[in-house]
């Protein structure tokens, strides 16, 4: 049996997707992000994506099921969320109500759906 201790590196969130290669262009175009692997390179059903050390893992959903898929809600603490939020706001990324909003609970932040409705939220703490 080990001495050492369990230590938490990362994590990687699966968010659905109904069209992945679509949503590989959605991050890679509009957020950032660069494409680290593809289960295939035809009908691609399952990928990664990342943006310095944030990975997200991407899974092809059948759309006849999609109204039944819940969809995640993911906050991102993130350094210079102002700089981030001037880089998004000419990408058509964003919805009417996207605002940079201080919060009751100490962050600053700014939140808007992907192209398949995975909620993103990026934010600073401000306490």
């Amino acid at each position: 049996m080990s001495a050492q201790s369990p230590t938490f590196v990362s994590v990687a969130p699966v968010l659905p997707s109904k069209d992945v290669p679509a949503l590989i262009r959605f991050y890679i175009d509009k957020l950032g992000f660069t494409l680290r692997f593809q289960d295939n390179t035809g009908d691609v059903r399952y990928a990664g994506v990342s943006r310095d050390s944030v990975m997200l893992h991407l899974q092809w959903h059948n759309p006849d099921e999609w109204d039944r898929v819940e969809r995640p809600m993911l906050r991102f603490h993130i350094d210079g969320v102002e700089a981030l939020f001037d880089e998004y706001k000419d990408k058509d990324v964003f919805h009417e109500h996207t605002a940079l909003r201080d919060t009751p609970w100490g962050t600053r932040e700014f939140a808007f759906y992907d192209a398949h409705g995975n909620g993103l939220t990026f934010f600073v703490n401000t306490d």
